[in-house]
């Protein structure tokens, strides 16, 4: 079976693991800190913490940006529950925004209307690896007084207008996941970024179960050179050394890992294009995406038989997925009173959509077997 996703792993990939858990550190060691600054650099923001997830590293923005119980937030309704779930661990209410029909992006135009007086966060979600909007979202967000936390668990490589996602120039933090999919990885891991030395010192903190010992932060005397406070309840969500290690040498090869998955997507894209059964993913005008996720939306009668599609692609080795189902059509968010029909893109789009393979280590003969039996299944569906 060929998986939708799949890591990329070298003997340099391994080596690093290695050497590290032959050194005196597994756990938080030298690489570290390293691996932060390695891509804070590639980014070009001040800052960047590792955590041990995507979603550990979402749930520590929010603490950082200051989302508490009764609090709202803004997210698109076509993301991994992970981005409405890390609010929920705070007492926080997500807001559902609906998303662009070809993107699959929040739509800038909705946010506005969703804003109340409990709003604190808008949280775009670069779907795919293709950039929301970020500009016109920062801007609302400004006008209301609100933060702006990027979502970018897709989207390590991307550009907006040419700068790196990971900046922050349009947002007060950016979250990034490694899980094996992505575009590197360090087994399950995470990272948040910013160009704030208060939310980089309350996202270290967060990540060490609330503890500093830097004696400029204490708001007790010390006694004795031994000496850590814990100033708020935070969690054990620290990397290990040896991830971090597998980071920075799987980053060295990030911009062959983007350049791949593009080469991969121009080919779908001039193949796929000769035919009429689905939509295909664009990029738009200044904006580079990092292609984690390629996904088709299906026309006409296909969507009525989409399972069976589905199924036989499954029955000839091509793992096809869909991302994701509306978060709100979940059991657990419609037990606290979300209901279909909140937003009618996203349910349209998840009806549509489907992901086909697309990942670094794909051979030219996998890219070949993808875009024939697709094409081969769709139409042996219309006899």
């Amino acid at each position: 079976m060929l998986p939708y996703g799949r890591h990329y792993l070298d003997e340099e990939d391994i080596a690093c693991v290695v050497k590290v858990l032959r050194s005196d550190f597994i756990t938080q060691g030298p690489k570290i800190k390293e691996f932060e600054e390695a891509l804070a650099r590639y980014c070009g923001a001040r800052y960047a913490v590792t955590f041990n997830s995507g979603t550990s590293a979402l749930h520590a923005a929010y603490f950082a940006a200051g989302l508490g119980p009764g609090d709202e937030f803004v997210c698109p309704a076509i993301t991994f529950c992970a981005t409405a779930n890390a609010g929920m661990f705070l007492g926080a209410r997500p807001i559902f925004a609906d998303v662009e029909e070809d993107t699959g992006n929040i739509d800038p135009a909705q946010i506005g209307n969703l804003i109340t007086p409990k709003t604190k966060l808008i949280v775009p979600v670069h779907y795919a690896g293709h950039p929301a909007d970020l500009e016109k979202i920062y801007t609302t967000a400004q006008r209301y007084g609100l933060k702006v936390i990027e979502d970018a668990c897709h989207a390590l490589g991307a550009k907006y207008q040419g700068v790196p996602i990971g900046s922050c120039q349009y947002s007060d933090m950016t979250v990034f996941s490694f899980h094996p999919v992505k575009h590197i990885t360090t087994g399950e891991g995470g990272a948040v970024l910013t160009n704030s030395e208060n939310y980089y010192e309350k996202l270290l903190m967060f990540r060490n179960h609330g503890i500093t010992k830097e004696p400029a932060r204490f708001q007790n005397k010390p006694d004795g050179p031994w000496y850590y406070e814990m100033q708020f309840l935070g969690w054990n969500y620290r990397m290990t050394d040896f991830q971090a290690a597998l980071g920075l040498s799987q980053l060295k090869k990030l911009d062959w890992f983007v350049g791949r998955r593009r080469e991969i997507a121009a080919v779908y894209h001039e193949h796929f294009s000769n035919f009429d059964f689905f939509d295909l993913p664009e990029e738009q005008p200044g904006l580079r995406s990092a292609w984690h996720l390629y996904v088709v939306r299906l026309k006409g009668p296909f969507l009525e038989i989409k399972a069976q599609l589905f199924t036989a692609l499954k029955e000839k080795g091509i793992g096809v997925q869909v991302h994701y189902l509306p978060v709100y059509w979940h059991p657990f968010y419609q037990s606290l009173g979300y209901e279909t029909g909140l937003c009618p893109r996203a349910e349209g789009f998840y009806r549509r959509a489907m992901s086909l393979p697309l990942f670094p280590a794909m051979t030219e003969i996998d890219v070949d077997r993808v875009k024939h039996t697709v094409i081969e299944v769709l139409t042996e569906a219309m006899r």
